[in-house]
């Protein structure tokens, strides 16, 4: 792997990329990436890059095998992203400073894939979708004049462990109840585009809220913020209390990540208040998710946990709707992203229960998308198989947030779970 080769067309890139100068803040770095003996270099003063560094604050170090691969014009997963290779590729680190790292990751995410633009040529989603290659980022692939939407919010008065709190919820379309559960940090717009999808909601009432200390959601008033921390029955109490709040009807609970795990608890604790269960993202047990820089004084939350998340998206997912969650991270409230993985990637540890999930009384389907490093499609595919009747499918050319990523692709994989469900239902009822 020759990097040196493309340093001064590399370096010209960056100089001219308007994302990476919008992401640029105060202050001086320098950082390098190392494959084998060869290493290139990046300075940035004030926050915008000027070349060559004459020294280094930290290497992102790899095998030049692992950068090859992730310089590709496609790279295989793990390898399209600088975190699912340090999570999942042997042999990749970060040398020198890691808090000066994990304050400029950002930078150096931006780095790389400028570099696989000059290397290997346009990112895959700006080529098929016809945007713009970099430097700058690719435009929308639609444009949408002004309209509308179908959703409605509004707030739930709800009691959860004999706290009082205030949910946010939204809703849409009409037919079955559908309940979608948002990720670690998030909230309910991650559904957004699902929730206008006329082939949804033409056949069902789509429901989604906030957790408390989400989105808009209030945290109980004896919790002061700062000390959110979920936990498994605290998680089920919450869905249960915004199940019972809306009456809704046997409804079919769709969650990703966190949500997706919470789902396999409620077919095992509520199978019978439930229409079934659609599991994404989602394994009985995932390990190595807890980040410490997460709510670090030294790191800007609102910078590095977008970062910490951005590499689990596909690189086909469309561009628009990549920045729309990286935004959406942006503005999670201190230590609720943090309060999350506690759970996410601690708490949560079903490998002595889910073999018990009876399917016949709670339908359990799980989808996981192929770039997905944090619960694999084969932690995901493990997990199905320890539930007697529970489906399975991995979903190509996506990742960790499909109904947000993706919504367009991840809606027939949706549909698809929802009619094996609604089909065993049927066969039930007769």
């Amino acid at each position: 792997m020759r990097l040196a080769e493309r340093a001064d067309d590399w370096h010209a890139a960056c100089a001219a990329d308007a994302a990476l100068a919008a992401l640029g803040c105060p202050g001086e770095v320098g950082f390098g990436i190392r494959a084998g003996e060869e290493v290139v270099t990046f300075a940035f003063h004030d926050g915008r890059p000027v070349g060559a560094a004459r020294r280094t604050d930290f290497e992102v170090v790899a095998e030049p095998e692992a950068w090859r691969e992730f310089f590709s014009a496609e790279p295989r997963p793990p390898h399209h992203h600088l975190f699912g290779m340090l999570m999942r590729v042997p042999g990749t680190a970060v040398t020198g400073d890691e808090v000066c790292f994990a304050q400029h990751a950002h930078l150096v995410r931006r780095v790389l894939e400028i570099g696989r633009a000059v290397i290997a040529g346009p990112p895959l989603a700006a080529r098929e979708t016809g945007g713009a290659a970099l430097p700058g980022p690719a435009p929308s692939a639609s444009r949408e004049t002004a309209r509308p939407d179908h959703i409605e919010g509004r707030y739930l008065r709800a009691e959860v462990g004999r706290e009082p709190v205030r949910l946010f919820y939204e809703h849409a379309g009409t037919g079955r109840d559908v309940l979608f559960l948002h990720t670690a940090g998030a909230d309910s717009r991650q559904f957004h585009h699902l929730m206008n999808d006329p082939g949804l909601a033409d056949r069902y009432h789509l429901v989604a809220f906030d957790l408390p200390w989400h989105g808009r959601s209030t945290g109980p008033p004896g919790e002061p913020p700062g000390a959110y921390a979920l936990d498994t029955d605290r998680y089920v109490a919450t869905i249960m209390a915004v199940i019972e709040g809306l009456d809704l009807d046997a409804p079919i609970v769709v969650g990703c990540s966190m949500g997706g795990e919470i789902c396999l608890e409620l077919a095992l604790r509520h199978p019978d208040r439930l229409g079934g269960v659609v599991a994404c993202e989602a394994a009985d047990h995932v390990p190595g998710r807890q980040v410490r820089w997460a709510r670090d004084p030294r790191v800007n939350q609102t910078l590095f946990v977008p970062e910490w998340v951005e590499g689990l998206m596909a690189p086909q997912s469309p561009p628009e709707h990549r920045r729309e969650v990286w935004w959406g991270y942006s503005q999670g409230g201190f230590g609720t992203f943090a309060g999350d993985i506690l759970f996410y990637s601690g708490d949560w540890d079903a490998r002595d229960r889910v073999g018990r999930i009876d399917t016949a009384r709670c339908p359990v389907v799980m989808l996981t998308g192929e770039y997905d490093y944090s619960c694999t499609p084969e932690m995901s595919r493990a997990t199905a198989g320890r539930i007697p009747g529970a489906l399975y499918r991995t979903m190509p050319r996506l990742g960790h947030f499909p109904m947000a990523e993706n919504p367009e692709e991840f809606a027939g994989h949706l549909l698809w779970a929802l009619d094996e469900i609604d089909g065993k239902a049927r066969g039930t009822a007769g």
